[in-house]
């Protein structure tokens, strides 16, 4: 039988991994940058590990943006891909395109206990739906639905791209200077990695406050380290995500949970633990009761995009 092989592909980094017993094996870290498509990425990695072209029969990639048809550019690198071109290269016999947040959210499904972290104590309810949600290079947002005799079926969106939502006069300053720069003002516009360095110049701006800081790594170092400013940024950052989540679960009756992914919020876990995540999140006026007992997680698993692209694919056949 041929071996399948599973990828998830970001802006910098393409992860790939052979799909084996249901389980993940050889999982390697390639550039995107090193190469100039795809197949040539996939070829070295099938090289590396003496495997010849042909011996892979399946593949399935989770890519960022809407899938289909026969041709996919990727939003986040210089890729393409054409599937007829791409299989007759690789000698494959099939390939499924997911897009990331719809492997993302097929991901929780094989997320062990000691991969995340409790936020929020709570029981997910059965047969509910849940929400995924991570900052990262922008703001990625999936439905996690379980369809029973171990299946599950995650709806892909752009809810990272809806309208910040404003639950405070300091939010609504903050807000209206964003707006001044942007014109308008996404979730993702605060909550992904270059975000955060968008509200700091914000809040500095409101306050009165010389910029110092250059990059969301030098914001999250600065507060981490106890440096006042800093420590507010973050903690709003912390608050909008939970006003993002918790409109999410209203609007889906996500009483399922909520899984926080991706690679920023990992980086401050304590410090998040500590935040006003919670209490925005729930701060939902005649509602706020309904959020008592949902559950949420930060994901620190390392690799749950390549575990739902291989569960995409062990649901496809």
């Amino acid at each position: 039988m041929k071996l399948a092989l599973v990828g998830d592909i970001g802006g910098t980094n393409a992860r790939f991994a052979l799909w084996r017993d249901e389980q993940l094996a050889s999982v390697r870290v390639l550039a995107t940058a090193d190469f100039a498509t795809p197949e040539q990425a996939i070829g070295r990695y099938l090289d590396d590990l003496g495997l010849a072209p042909g011996s892979i029969g399946s593949v399935c990639l989770a890519v960022a943006g809407p899938v289909g048809g026969e041709h996919f550019r990727f939003t986040n690198n210089h890729w393409r891909l054409s599937r007829g071109p791409f299989c007759k290269v690789l000698q494959v016999d099939e390939l499924l395109l997911v897009n990331d947040f719809t492997a993302m959210a097929l991901g929780m499904t094989r997320v062990a206990e000691h991969e995340r972290i409790q936020i929020c104590p709570g029981v997910a309810e059965p047969g509910s739906p849940a929400v995924v949600i991570g900052p990262g290079t922008g703001l990625g947002v999936g439905t996690l639905l379980p369809q029973g005799e171990g299946r599950w079926q995650a709806l892909p969106g752009e809810g990272g791209h809806v309208d910040l939502p404003i639950g405070s006069p300091r939010e609504a300053q903050l807000w209206q200077q964003l707006f001044n720069q942007l014109g308008h003002v996404r979730a993702e516009d605060v909550l992904s990695g270059n975000g955060l360095l968008q509200l700091y110049l914000a809040m500095c701006t409101v306050d009165g406050h010389t910029p110092l800081l250059n990059s969301p790594a030098q914001i999250t170092a600065a507060a981490l380290a106890g440096e006042a400013l800093a420590v507010q940024v973050l903690d709003q950052f912390c608050a909008w995500l939970g006003r993002v989540a918790g409109n999410n679960v209203l609007t889906l009756g996500a009483r399922g949970g909520v899984y926080i992914v991706g690679g920023v919020v990992p980086r401050f876990a304590a410090f998040f633990q500590g935040s006003g995540f919670q209490r925005a999140l729930s701060s939902k006026g005649c509602m706020s009761g309904y959020f008592e007992g949902v559950p949420v997680w930060l994901v620190t698993a390392e690799y749950p995009g390549l575990e739902g692209a291989g569960v995409a694919l062990q649901q496809h056949r």
